[in-house]
Order: structure tokens, then sequence, then C-alpha cells
């Protein structure tokens, strides 16, 4: 007798779990073939708002932890994706239409990608900080510090890669994340989740959401808990909407081309400039 498969539904990742959308929405997604491969739920407005409080509760604690321990629990997820490798190569193989070569290469880039990104963790500010010339007796630092809680639009393909590398700029400082996966490649962002809830990684600082990106950026931009946009992965259109949404709270918006790269960390920290007297 022949067996019939279960199509799993792909559930949204919020404050370390994994709800459906309060809305009851969901979208089919289908392979490269056009064939229905699984169900995953279409967030809401509702949705976003509680993932950024999730993601602004999160933050005192994430901000507040070593930049050594941020730099382990990017590895610890490097550790995780790595045991789970065959489950990735055929998501991605199934969704992007890769043979299983490119898309285990894509899986292992992704894997050195956390490394890499752990190991900047404890650096980051040795490369943007200086100490500052004054006339007078004091001793003057600047220091980059995260911004705060930071709205993810992933770009599409490789859909894992991007992924990854959006996620691991942005919390390796110190910030947390709303991420909003791609429309058409949503289902390694969340499987992707199921590997950083077992990874120590605290609850809230990365959230994920699975839906329509040109509904949830206006809204994402005009949130005036949210402090900054990653939008890699928005259309020009949808992005200008975003633009002009987010004049009002004067919301940083950066478009980072490159996936690996410290800029890409810098584009989401601010300046703090310490003085402090020099002592007798």
């Amino acid at each position: 007798m022949e067996r019939i498969y279960v199509l799993k539904t792909y559930k949204l990742f919020i404050g370390g779990a994994f709800p459906r959308s309060e809305s009851g929405r969901v979208y089919a997604v289908k392979d490269f073939k056009g064939k229905h491969l699984a169900n995953t739920c279409q967030a809401s407005r509702k949705d976003l708002r509680d993932a950024v409080v999730s993601a602004r509760s999160a933050f005192p604690g994430w901000s507040g932890a070593t930049a050594y321990n941020r730099g382990q629990i990017l590895y610890r997820m490097a550790e995780i994706l790595e045991g789970r490798t065959d489950q990735f190569i055929a998501e991605i193989s199934a969704l992007e239409g890769a043979n299983p070569k490119a898309a285990a290469l894509q899986v292992e880039e992704s894997i050195d990608l956390l490394i890499w990104y752990a190991g900047w963790s404890d650096k980051i500010s040795a490369l943007d900080g200086s100490t500052n010339s004054v006339s007078g007796p004091f001793y003057n630092f600047t220091i980059p510090e995260p911004i705060g809680v930071v709205a993810v639009f992933a770009a599409a393909k490789p859909s894992l890669l991007n992924l990854v590398g959006a996620m691991a700029s942005v919390i390796t400082s110190g910030n947390t994340a709303v991420m909003v996966a791609s429309e058409k490649f949503p289902l390694p962002a969340i499987s992707f989740a199921e590997c950083m809830a077992t990874s120590d990684l605290p609850a809230g600082v990365v959230n994920i959401l699975t839906g329509v990106s040109s509904e949830l950026a206006p809204w994402a931009a005009s949130h005036m808990d949210i402090d900054a946009i990653d939008a890699a992965g928005l259309s020009p259109k949808v992005l200008k909407e975003a633009q002009i949404a987010g004049v009002g709270n004067l919301k940083r918006i950066k478009t980072p081309p490159n996936i690996k790269s410290p800029k890409r960390i810098l584009d989401f920290m601010e300046s703090k400039t310490v003085w402090h007297p020099i002592g007798i």
C-alpha cells in the first residue's frame, strides 16, 4: 500500500516559538516545476507587531551579552546547520531547481558565513572604533554600538545563503531582528529557524515571518519601534514605498549588496563618543 506523503505547514518563528499566523492565512509554496511542495503561513500586520515586541524585549539582554558569547552562539548555529545539511539540500533543490551539488555548495557557504561573522563579533569595535585627539585633559573614544531592532527583507536567491548572511550581519553586533523570508523561497528560512531554536540563541533575538514582502514592508517602515531596515530583497517599487513610509520616523533603510562584509555589520550600528577625564 502506497503511503500518503504528509505535507508540512511551515509556521512563523516569533519569540522562540512557532505560531501560525493570527489571521489564519496560508499560501502554497511550489517547487521549480510548479508542483505543490508545502504550505506556509502568510504573516499579517499583527504578526509583524508581535515580532517587533519580541525583538525589542530581547534587545537589552542580547546587546548586553559579551561579544564572545554572541560569537559562540553563531558558531553553534553553524554546527547545527552542518548536521542538517541533507534537509537543506533537498529544500534548496526543490525550490530553486539547483542540482544537488550546487545546493550542497550553498549550504557549505552558509555554514562558513556563520563562522565568518562569529569571528567578527569581538573584532568589529577594533575595526571601527577610535581614540580621538582632543585639546584638553580628557580621553575621547568613539565606539560602534547596535542600533536596535532591524527588519530584514532577505534577497530571494540563493535563498539560504542570503538569509544567513543578512541575519548574521545584523545580530553579530547585538541588534535583534525581524526577518521576512523570500515569498517564493521561504522554506529554508523556517527550517533555519528550527536550527536557531536549539542553538542557545535567546528567544526573540531573531524572529522570522513568511508572507508577502510588498504587504509587510510599508508596515515595517512606518513602525515606530523598528530602528532600521535591510531592504536588500525588496523590489525598486516596494523599496520606494518603504522609503516614503519611513520618512516620518527617520528610519535607516539600507540595501547592502554584499552578504560577506564587515561594512554590512556597520550599516546597522551607531557611533557613540565617550569622554573621560585623565587622572592625575
